[in-house]
């Protein structure tokens, strides 16, 4: 796993840039607008996003359109699985163990 996905993620605004980015592209004046920040501030976001390879511009005459690109993404989803199946693991040992609690408490009534 990349660390420059999580470091890039880190940032609130950036992390809100990739949740309105996968409706789909937008422009940077877009993206400014819907976050409420000066385009200046969201091209510095855009721009950490670019390097860490979180979105990628496409040319569109005098416009810039930015847009998701899915195989970081994809690798954070797989480097979380161990943890998920870590956590999952987790919760069906509590819930084994409450509906063993559940069935004692049950008998001593």
């Amino acid at each position: 796993m990349d660390i420059t996905t999580f470091s890039a993620l880190a940032e609130p605004n950036r992390l809100r840039m990739i949740e309105l980015l996968a409706s789909g592209p937008l422009t940077v004046g877009e993206i400014a607008e819907r976050l409420q920040l000066r385009q200046p501030q969201a091209s510095k976001h855009l721009r950490v996003l670019l390097e860490a390879g979180l979105v990628e511009v496409k040319p569109d005459a005098n416009r810039r359109n930015y847009q998701l690109r899915t195989e970081p993404l994809q690798a954070l989803d797989q480097w979380l699985s161990a943890y998920r199946r870590i956590w999952n693991e987790r919760f069906d040992n509590l819930d084994s163990y409450l509906k063993k609690l559940q069935s004692e408490d049950n008998k001593s009534e």
